[in-house]
């Protein structure tokens, strides 16, 4: 079976990415036990305290993991990419289960049991911790086995944000459209959470039979968690100073990235800490500027329109000088292009484009009234995105534009769900999927020199990082850049090995 083919091959980086996740989840709900049952204890005795909590917890629970992310990502100690914002936000969706069971816990105990403990008595911190926590813990047992199994799916949510885990398998095979890679990340996921399920499952029947089996359960419970927590902690994090990659989410940048990861390492001789699949072009900005990502590549064009909200300027070195002196101002350092123009392509399915004798992009608006399109969901909103393309052109669609994630666009092209995309003109999916691009032949597009970013304090810090990344200045052609990608798209290659390739073939 292909799937154990690529774990054998990928087995150091298997066990990375599978401590991560481990490590995230025991964390994450040791955490949120101790906010959790505290806050439990109240919602069962003092209502007035406890039941706004419990009902702000209800309402976190209502709000969809992604948008979770996106609020946390910009608040200061809280957010920022990687696995600080993974874990509040875990912490987070782990609360209301464990504060209902152990206020329903507690709830539930023979009020006799209650009146006895008082004529014995026994002060109200004493019953709780000698007679009312021992009966509850099979209901909190309960909680936080619903918890740990929601955690170990949520988990893979949180590599879209740089927070590792088995979720980076998940999306690194949606963007290369691999179904070995997503299983590669899916089947140990649905392995972790059946594990456990049935070890709580375990623990919290054994709590409900008589008192004396209960110590064993407890030691047994403690031992596990315990070496869950060492196996996270062992690899979940990288230790020590290092330099770190971002990318977006689509292949390209994911090869970009290797290639920046794998240069700094051959010829700088530094640490490197891949943070790849991050999300779209704000996510990476955000992150640099916040110093949770030292380096990532970015597109003149995405940046010129998109993040400094700039006119769209035709002239690529305009463009790029403006992005230059842009940069300079928050602190970030943009080095040489590296040779290609990753504009975008609007494209059809090839046996249409034949049939209809579509090449250029101003034959659209005759067909285009009984067609559907789909756009990425950054297409939709930028300056130099779909407005301003259906403006110039005079486009009019059948229906509103289907908003889709990058790594599924092709491939609904391809399947006839849409007719027409905004792709990129690199992309390896193109002749994998036998696609055709327009010809823009009005020139709305701006150029989008690919051009990689550094933190200066970073390049202050390490001047060796500038002078290995010269290396590549101009040297990686469209031409290139397409076989990259064709041969991780189309081929279903391992980005790193690709990268691996290149710069061996361009150091002889």
């Amino acid at each position: 079976m292909k799937v154990f083919q690529f774990w054998q091959t990928h087995g150091a980086e298997t066990a990375r990415l599978l401590s991560q996740h481990v490590g995230l989840v025991m964390i994450s709900t040791l955490v949120a036990i101790a906010i959790g049952v505290p806050v439990g204890v109240a919602a069962a005795r003092r209502p007035r305290i406890g039941g706004p909590l419990a009902a702000a917890a209800n309402v976190i629970q209502t709000v969809p993991s992604l948008a979770l992310f996106g609020f946390l990502l910009p608040m200061p100690l809280l957010g920022g990419v990687g696995a600080r914002t993974a874990l509040v936000a875990l912490v987070l969706y782990a609360l209301l289960p464990l504060i209902r069971t152990t206020a329903a816990g507690l709830r539930s105990i023979d009020p006799a049991i209650l009146e006895a403990a008082d004529a014995m008595g026994m002060t109200g911190r004493e019953r709780l911790f000698q007679v009312e926590l021992p009966l509850a813990l099979p209901s909190i047992i309960a909680g936080i086995r619903v918890a740990t199994v929601f955690g170990v799916g949520t988990v893979t949510i949180a590599a879209a944000i740089g927070a590792g885990g088995l979720g980076e398998y998940i999306y690194r095979g949606l963007s290369m459209v691999d179904s070995t890679v997503i299983l590669a990340g899916a089947i140990p996921v649905a392995l972790l959470a059946l594990l456990a399920d049935g070890a709580l499952l375990i623990v919290e029947r054994v709590l409900r039979r008589p008192a004396s089996a209960r110590p064993l359960a407890v030691i047994v419970a403690v031992a596990a968690a315990a070496l869950l927590i060492a196996v996270g902690a062992a690899a979940a994090w990288p230790r020590g100073p290092r330099i770190v990659i971002g990318s977006k989410n689509f292949t390209e940048q994911v090869l970009l990235g290797e290639l920046m990861a794998q240069t700094i390492e051959r010829f700088a001789g530094l640490p490197v800490d891949r943070r790849l699949n991050l999300g779209g072009t704000f996510i990476c900005d955000r992150a640099l500027r916040g110093g949770d990502v030292d380096l990532y590549v970015e597109y003149s064009g995405t940046a010129l329109t998109a993040i400094f909200k700039q006119p769209v300027e035709r002239d690529s070195a305009a463009v790029l000088g403006s992005i230059r002196t842009a940069y300079a101002d928050t602190g970030i350092t943009m080095l040489d292009p590296l040779g290609f123009n990753n504009t975008f392509a609007i494209l059809v399915r090839g046996d249409v484009a034949r049939a209809r004798q579509l090449t250029k992009l101003s034959q659209l608006p005759a067909h285009a009234p009984g067609w559907r399109a789909g756009f990425g969901y950054e297409f939709i909103e930028r300056e130099d995105g779909f407005r301003g393309l259906a403006a110039t052109y005079g486009l009019t669609f059948l229906e509103p534009p289907r908003v889709m994630d990058l790594t599924l666009i092709y491939r609904a092209l391809a399947d006839g769900q849409v007719d027409v995309i905004a792709g990129d003109a690199t992309a390896g999916l193109i002749d994998a999927m036998h696609l055709v691009a327009l010809d823009d032949d009005r020139h709305y597009f701006p150029p989008y020199d690919a051009v990689p970013l550094v933190r200066t304090a970073t390049l202050l810090r390490h001047p060796e990082i500038g002078q290995a990344l010269k290396r590549l200045a101009g040297r990686v052609d469209a031409a290139a850049m397409r076989r990259m990608n064709f041969a991780v798209d189309g081929n279903h290659r391992d980005p790193g090995v690709v990268v691996r390739e290149f710069l061996d073939g361009i150091q002889k």
